[in-house]
C-alpha cells in the first residue's frame, strides 16, 4: 500500500546491465517530501476501506455467569493522521512513520445471559496513538535485478475507548477490559495487513513505452538504485528503438557526469545517445522527411513555390515548365547528430532538398537537388531538467 511515488520509479524499471546510463533521474528528499503529503491522502484512504471482522465469544462476568456476547457492523466514522514522516535509508530504501493517528468506528452489540435474556444497542469506538513504522528496501536479487519489500514494519494501536448506547450497556461495562482488548486486537491487526502485507516484488525484464507510429523507448535500469541520505539516483537505458525492430545504432552511449544539487525535488539528466537514438531511429523509418508546398509560405511572401519564381534563378525550369507549382522534398541523408560540450550544443546534419513541377495532372518531373551540410552550435548551459 504505501509503495508509492519514489516506488514508482523503481517499480516501473528493470535491469539491463552492462551498459552506461543514457538518462539519470535523481529523487530528493523535498521531492520525497511532496510525495509524503501526497501518500498520506492515498493513505487515509485506504485506511477508510478496513473492515473490522465482526468479534463473538462467551465471558463468565460475575454474578451474572455466562454471558454471550457480539459486535457487529463495525463502519470507520472518522480519522486522522496528524503526524507523519518519509525520509531515506542510504544504502537501503526508504523509511515511513506515522504516528498520533486516531480511528473513530461505529457498530452494534448484542448479549444474551441467563439463558433466556436478550438485549442489543450501538457503540462508538475511539481509537487513539496509532502507530505505523516500515522500511521499504530497495536491493538486488542475485541477478542484480532490484527489488522492493517491505521490512521492520510494525503497527499499533495505544489505547481503545468504547461507548455503549442503549439496552442493558452496563452489563458490557462489567467486563469493559476484555472488550477494549479483543476490539484492539481485531482493529490492530486490519491495520497491519493493510499498510504491511507487501510481497517481493520482481520487474519485468525489459520495459517499453509506445512514443509514436515509428518509434518505442527503453527505459529499463542499468544498475541497482544509488540512495544516500539526501536523494535516490537512478540510472536508465533511455534509447529509442524502432517499434519491434531493436536494432542498435552504430554508437554507444559513454559515461557523463550528473549534477551534484539536491535542492529541487527531481533532477533528469538526458545524454546525448538518447536524442542521436532517436535521430537514427526516425532516420531508418523514413519521418526525417518534409515536404513543402506553397501554402505552407507566408501569403505576403514574394517568394513562390513555382517555376516563374526559380526561372529567375534557373532560366531553364521556367522555360521547360512554365506556369507550373512546385514542392520541394527535404529529408535525412543520414542520421542527426547532437553533442554535448561544456556550455554548448552541437547539431550536425546532412540532408537534401529536392525539387519538383507539379504537372497538371499531379505527376512530379524533377528539377534539381540540393546537398545540404549543417553544424550548429548554441550556448546552453543547462541541458538537466529541473522540476
Amino acid at each position: 500500500m504505501f509503495l508509492w511515488f519514489v516506488l514508482v520509479l523503481v517499480n516501473l524499471v528493470s535491469v539491463a546491465t552492462g551498459t552506461n546510463a543514457a538518462v539519470k533521474v535523481r529523487l530528493t528528499q523535498k521531492g520525497l517530501e511532496y510525495g509524503r503529503q501526497i501518500g498520506i491522502a492515498s493513505i487515509q484512504q485506504k485506511l477508510r476501506t478496513i473492515k473490522v471482522p465482526d468479534i463473538s465469544g462467551t465471558e463468565t462476568v460475575d454474578p451474572i455467569g455466562k454471558v454471550q456476547y457480539s459486535f457487529t457492523g463495525m463502519q470507520i466514522v472518522n480519522l486522522g493522521l496528524p503526524k507523519s514522516a518519509l525520509g531515506l535509508v542510504p544504502d537501503t530504501g526508504v523509511m515511513l512513520s506515522i504516528g498520533n493517528g486516531y480511528i473513530n468506528l461505529h457498530g452494534n452489540w448484542r448479549v444474551k445471559y441467563l439463558r433466556i435474556i436478550k438485549d442489543s444497542g450501538s457503540f462508538d469506538l475511539a481509537v487513539s496513538e496509532l502507530t505505523i513504522s516500515t522500511t521499504i528496501a530497495v536491493m538486488s536479487d542475485d541477478t542484480g535485478r532490484p527489488t522492493v519489500s517491505m521490512t521492520n514494519c510494525a503497527a499499533t494501536v495505544g489505547s481503545v475507548n468504547v461507548k455503549f448506547h442503549g439496552g442493558a450497556s452496563w452489563l458490557y461495562n462489567l467486563f469493559s477490559s476484555f472488550i477494549n482488548k479483543a476490539l484492539c486486537n481485531a482493529l490492530q491487526k486490519q491495520v497491519r495487513n493493510l499498510g504491511c502485507d507487501c510481497p517481493l516484488y520482481h520487474p519485468l525484464d525489459v520495459f517499453l513505452a509506445e512514443v509514436d507510429q515509428y518509434a518505442e523507448i527503453e527505459y529499463s535500469m542499468v544498475g541497482s538504485p544509488v540512495i544516500s541520505n539526501t536523494s535516490i539516483d537512478l540510472g536508465l537505458k533511455g534509447e529509442f528503438y524502432n517499434i519491434g525492430q531493436h536494432k542498435e545504432p552504430p554508437f554507444s552511449p559513454t559515461p557523463f557526469s550528473f549534477l551534484s544539487q539536491d535542492t529541487d525535488m527531481i533532477y533528469i539528466g538526458v545524454s546525448a545517445f538518447t536524442i542521436n537514438s532517436a535521430g537514427f531511429v526516425y532516420n531508418r523509418a523514413g519521418a526525417l522527411r518534409l515536404y513543402i508546398t506553397d501554402d505552407m509560405i507566408p501569403s505576403g511572401s514574394p517568394i513562390r513555390l513555382n517555376t516563374k519564381t526559380f526561372g529567375t534563378f534557373i532560366p531553364q525550369i521556367e522555360k521547360m515548365y512554365p506556369g507550373l507549382m512546385m514542392k520541394l522534398l527535404v529529408e535525412t541523408v543520414k542520421e542527426p547528430l547532437i553533442t554535448f560540450e561544456p556550455n554548448n550544443v552541437t547539431v550536425q546534419a546532412s540532408s537534401t532538398v529536392t525539387a519538383y513541377a507539379i504537372q497538371p495532372n499531379s505527376t512530379l518531373s524533377p528539377l534539381f537537388v540540393l546537398n545540404l551540410v549543417s553544424r550548429t552550435r548554441r550556448n546552453n548551459q543547462k541541458f538537466y531538467k529541473i522540476i
